[in-house]
């Protein structure tokens, strides 16, 4: 599978976002998509995950409640909805196919796609 994520951009503190990964290519329907971003200096962290069928959804505390990830299968397209964005929240986002369903660690996912940057003004 091939993922390409898009829609990043300046936003103030408080605005909003929404991120697509588009999805090519064959997938195992076992798989999940996710969401990571990496920050300046920082470590990839991950963000949002979904199961590639079906809509079960897990979050870290660290964006619950402001993030949801969704999909549309007519377009396999996955999308990350960004509420209430902070000034941490700039990053550089990615989206990845995942193995292991309710892991957070970037190694065990794959199929990165190129990323799309982020940045929250103050």
């Amino acid at each position: 599978v091939q993922l390409q994520a898009s829609g990043g951009g300046l936003v103030q503190t408080g605005g909003t976002l929404r991120l697509s990964c588009a999805a090519s290519g064959r997938v195992l329907s076992s798989s999940s998509i996710g969401w990571f971003r990496q920050g300046p200096g920082k470590e990839r962290e991950f963000v949002a995950g979904i199961r590639w069928s079906g809509r079960s959804a897990y979050y870290p505390d660290s964006v619950k409640g402001r993030f949801t990830i969704s999909r549309d299968d007519a377009k396999s397209t996955f999308y990350l909805q960004m509420n209430s964005l902070k000034p941490e929240d700039t990053a550089v986002y990615y989206c990845a196919r995942g193995s292991t369903w309710g892991s957070r660690r970037p190694a065990d996912f794959g199929s990165w796609g190129q990323g799309t940057l982020v940045t929250v003004s103050s």
